[in-house]
């Protein structure tokens, strides 16, 4: 029999409360409760003390024009002339009044197109709020980490329109575990909520916001920016700085930010690269037998395809392969068309040259994930070389590598079984088991970082 999925006990939900207050009111919460279930009536709870986990939302109106392809500027929170072209092409598509600015009306009818792209077939209440919710009183991400990690989360949240300074609720949750309910695991949540600019106003308060003596870590989940003040303040304070790629606006710029936080010693990790570990085991695994292994050196041709939208895990996948098999980039060119196809030369350590092809294929189906890897062929132009591998996804993905014969010269095909989960919150709650620097990543995001300085020099 499956597990019944955890509910959620809520010791507080959510409650206004000033800025100065928040700590008075998280021990007033325990104490009200009295952690340890006296009366017999509850059971007992174990407040935070494993870790602090800083959530930097991106700010709704932007994550919502960028995500329906309205816009592709950064999602900072700031509202610029970018955004206010973006709100007037809606107001203008949808018939509303055409303001430049984020109304109700505007807000309400891009949730509901938002829930329509999600395909949940949300009705109702549902489909005016949307599946994309600022609400302090979703607990989900509590719910994914709590689940084994008792934790204290400080979700900031920027807000546009007028500056009328930072409100502060506080909130506690549990999940319950159905198979033993006798203790409660939960997370305390402080949300802090305003402009970009009064959020980086109180920035100098939230460290004390920490749990000292714990591992403490950044997700930033909106544009990474080495220039954004209150991100330089939580990334020197934090073990841990954790973004995820596959919401990038602009990948390849937004890669480049990266690779300079890194430089500059954050400690970075990227939700997205965990995304690739059965491509990297597979692609390992091809050439574990020793004549295979002695055929790595034969590799020239390289071929990744993704879903097109968001190229950084076919790049991300491409940088570890040419930083395993040392290979120097060399040139760089980009194409225009149905197909996005980016072509990467490199020369190896033999001075071999090498030619890759990343091609971001219109599907119909999108998945959940933007730019999941497709298929991806190995090969050489030496006709005797033992070296053609071709792994593909599970939903068919080798229909193009097979159109150009990959699949019959490869010497080894294999599949990539879907994870059983991709989503951001599942794939957190592993990363905050670990923390500090990630050679291989870095390793990787490296020579991706060059690819892209080639370009931006020539």
């Amino acid at each position: 029999m499956a597990p019944q999925a955890p509910t959620i006990f809520s010791l507080q939900a959510p409650k206004d409360i000033s800025l100065n207050e928040i700590d008075a009111e998280l021990n007033q919460i325990w104490q009200s409760y009295g952690m340890t279930g006296e009366d017999g009536g509850l059971p007992a709870a174990t407040r935070a003390t494993t870790f602090t986990l800083v959530v930097y939302e991106p700010e709704e109106t932007q994550y919502l024009l960028a995500t329906l392809g309205f816009y592709n500027g950064p999602i900072d929170g700031i509202v610029g002339p970018q955004m206010e072209t973006a709100l007037r092409q809606v107001q203008k598509k949808y018939a509303l009044p055409e303001t430049g600015t984020a109304t109700h009306e505007t807000l309400a009818r891009l949730r509901e197109e938002f829930t329509k792209r999600q395909g949940n077939g949300a009705t109702g209440d549902n489909a005016s709020s949307g599946t994309y919710s600022l609400s302090a009183a979703s607990p989900r991400i509590a719910d994914e980490i709590a689940l084994r990690n008792p934790c204290r989360i400080i979700a900031l949240f920027p807000i546009a329109g007028e500056d009328e300074g930072v409100k502060a609720q506080v909130s506690a949750y549990c999940p319950i575990q159905k198979q033993s309910s006798s203790t409660l695991i939960c997370c305390e949540y402080i949300t802090l909520s305003g402009t970009a600019a009064a959020l980086e106003r109180i920035g100098g308060m939230i460290p004390a916001l920490l749990i000292g003596g714990l591992p403490k870590f950044l997700w930033w989940k909106a544009t990474p920016d080495p220039n954004n003040a209150l991100f330089k303040r939580l990334a020197a304070v934090c073990n841990n700085v954790i973004v995820d790629s596959c919401d990038f606006n602009e990948p390849e710029s937004d890669l480049l930010n990266l690779q300079e936080l890194v430089e500059t010693g954050v400690p970075l990790a990227d939700l997205n690269w965990r995304r690739l570990a059965s491509w990297q085991e597979l692609t390992a695994e091809a050439y574990d037998s020793p004549h295979r292994r002695a055929a790595l050196k034969e590799i020239d041709r390289v071929t990744i395809d993704y879903e097109k939208g968001n190229s950084a895990q076919g790049l991300l996948f491409l940088g570890w392969l040419a930083s395993r098999l040392e290979w120097e980039p060399v040139s760089y060119q980009k194409e225009s068309g149905d197909y996005e196809i980016t072509r990467i030369r490199f020369v190896a350590q033999d001075q071999r040259q090498v030619e890759a092809e990343l091609a971001g294929v219109p599907v119909a189906d999108v998945g959940e994930i933007m730019g999941d890897l497709i298929a991806l062929r190995l090969s050489s132009t030496n006709p005797q070389a033992d070296c053609g591998t071709v792994i593909c996804s599970e939903t068919g993905g080798c229909m193009r590598m097979e159109t150009h014969g990959g699949a019959q010269s490869a010497g080894l095909f294999q599949q990539v079984t879907s994870l059983s989960e991709q989503k951001a919150e599942a794939l957190l709650s592993q990363q905050v088991q670990r923390w500090g620097r990630e050679s291989l990543f870095e390793e990787s995001l490296g020579v991706t970082a060059k690819i892209f300085q080639m370009e931006t020099n020539s």
